[in-house]
């Protein structure tokens, strides 16, 4: 099943009681409100709302860079 926030596919999430399908990517839980709508928001906007999680998912996944090495980039302090 696809994410209706951003379209990638969903995965179930099996460590709670009730088994629920989720987004890593963006975050959505299958049942909680779409609060969210993105289909109009611009990249920019986007990785304002992004926690470093999430961010360096997205880089990873534009640049088709390796996630571990976006993550460290992103953690080192700027010179």
């Amino acid at each position: 099943m696809k994410c209706p926030r951003c379209g990638r596919e969903l995965i179930e999430d099996s460590h709670r009681k009730i088994p629920l399908l989720m987004c890593y990517d963006c975050g959505y839980i299958e049942g909680r409100s779409n609060d969210a709508d993105l289909s109009g928001m611009r990249n920019y906007a986007r990785m304002q709302s992004l926690n470093l999680n999430e961010m360096a998912s997205f880089l990873s996944d534009g640049l088709g860079v390796e996630l571990d090495v976006v993550a460290k980039w992103l953690e080192s302090p700027a010179e």
